[in-house]
């Protein structure tokens, strides 16, 4: 029997100095859609009382601690540590992808000179994120996107917390994507949409507006037509206005 396609293998290299603790569960969910972490490595000083949360959940993941001492104030020899590792695993050319989780723009080049060589990277970061960091990715993820209750219940829409923007701020980029398809009838299929968005902005997420699902975004905004013939591939296209 032919052997099922391997996931693609991934290394996940988080900063702990600039990631929170509390998205841990939500961050592996969401690796695991990518690919296998293969590799799983924490990088910080764990001997004080700021990493000490990562501490107590590196076990429950498989977490590799990177201890860094600091020996100085204002040397971060845990983003050179992380850094090395990085370009170690790159050469090794075991890995299809790397998963860099850190808010700081420090690894913006890094982020670059991976994807140079031909690999992918997803950032995984707060909203603060600088945008460098977020653009030299193939995509990147809030982290506040990860934590429990960031989307919507259908069944119970009061247990979700406040979305970091509002529905209608994704109306203009939904609309610059779907006029460069320029269709005759302007109909185009979601799915190719969903593709685009995040090929014009990496960090492009639904739950960044509250939805788990990008056509449920694109309904909440009521500028978009949306149509699905028989269960079938579901297509949009702006609002018609009435020449009446």
């Amino acid at each position: 029997m032919p052997s099922e396609p391997r996931s693609p293998r991934l290394a996940v290299l988080i900063d702990a100095d600039n990631t929170s603790a509390k998205i841990v569960d939500g961050l592996f969910e969401e690796v695991a859609k990518i690919g296998e972490a293969s590799v799983r490595r924490i990088y910080g000083d764990f001997s004080g009382t700021r990493s000490k949360a990562w501490a107590d959940v590196l076990a429950k993941h498989a977490i590799i601690p990177q201890q860094q001492f600091a020996y100085t104030t204002g040397k971060n020899a845990s983003d050179i540590t992380l850094v090395i590792d990085a370009m170690d695993l790159l050469h090794s050319g075991r890995f299809d992808g790397f998963c860099l989780v850190s808010s700081d723009s420090d690894f913006t080049r890094l982020a670059a000179r991976i994807r140079e060589q031909g690999v992918d990277v997803f950032g995984f970061g707060e909203q603060k994120t600088p945008e460098s960091f977020r653009q030299a990715c193939r995509r990147f993820v809030y982290t506040e996107n990860l934590r429990p209750g960031a989307i919507k219940d259908e069944q119970n829409t009061a247990s979700a917390d406040k979305p970091l923007q509002p529905a209608n701020a994704a109306v203009p980029l939904i609309k610059k994507v779907l006029s460069q398809e320029d269709t005759e009838d302007g109909w185009v299929n979601l799915g190719t949409v969903g593709k685009q968005l995040l090929n014009l902005a990496p960090d492009f997420d639904p739950r960044t507006f509250g939805f788990g699902k990008l056509s449920d975004l694109i309904r909440k905004t009521n500028q978009f037509e949306v149509r699905q013939a028989g269960g079938g591939p579901i297509s949009i296209r702006v609002k018609q206005r009435n020449k009446n």
